[in-house]
């Protein structure tokens, strides 16, 4: 797509997966489970040792939001692309292109 990119700005909050300097764009990747996702695969919840799990799902969440509304504070967009999302490089081309222009 000709953007250029970094990976995984440790001085930035939430250290996001892709940053795109020139947009002031921040790009998380995240997984559907492991960050609550309401579709299919992050909505049902495990099965199993849920004491665990749900607790730890729910800070993840309040993480990335914390994260997220410190970014932009500072003046940064902040994308975020599912698992469930990542269907093709055509969708994935659209989906950051889209997050790029807004």
């Amino acid at each position: 797509m000709g953007l250029r990119f970094r990976l995984h700005r440790k001085d930035l909050p939430g250290k996001p997966d892709l940053v795109f300097p020139k947009h002031k764009l921040a790009l998380f990747v995240n997984g559907c489970f492991w960050h609550g996702h309401g579709c299919k695969r992050g909505g049902t919840g495990p099965k199993s040792n849920t004491g665990y799990w749900a607790p730890k799902i729910a800070r993840t969440r309040a993480r990335d939001a914390a994260s997220m509304a410190a970014l932009k504070e500072v003046g940064w967009k902040v994308a975020i692309l599912w698992e469930c999302e990542l269907i093709s490089d055509e969708a994935i081309a659209q989906l950051i292109s889209s997050a790029v222009t807004d």
